[in-house]
């Protein structure tokens, strides 16, 4: 799984350093879920979420790897080589996590009443 990317050696063991997406805690924004710097430990969130921030991330740091960090997904993601990686662990997971995503992956919108940007 890992042909073609050479960056596994900037793999490290990290501490999430935050509960959730770094960026979306300090705004106020919301997620759908988050992925988790494998060189650095910094949280953000996935494309699929309204600010992008763990691409943006690896945008202004070049840190290849990411994980699927929340739900705990097994999986690890190289932006330059654009191929899944096999990590050789998962990083455990802090909690509480903040939810705006249900278990079928709806928005839960009381979770995110209050929030930017807003449900439209």
């Amino acid at each position: 799984m890992n042909q073609g990317c050479d960056h596994l050696n900037t793999v490290n063991q990290v501490t999430p350093q935050t509960l959730g997406c770094a960026e979306c805690l300090a705004s106020g924004s919301w997620w759908v879920h988050l992925r988790l710097c494998r060189s650095c430990g910094h949280v953000g969130c996935c494309d699929d979420s309204p600010n992008r921030h763990a691409t943006a991330h690896f945008h202004a740091t070049r840190h290849a790897i990411i994980e699927g960090y929340d739900p705990p997904e097994g999986w690890g993601w190289c932006f330059v080589d654009e191929v899944e990686v096999e990590l050789p662990d998962q990083t455990p997971k802090r909690e509480p996590t903040p939810r705006y995503i249900d278990a079928y992956g709806r928005i839960i919108p009381s979770a995110i009443k209050g929030l930017k940007p807003p449900l439209t």
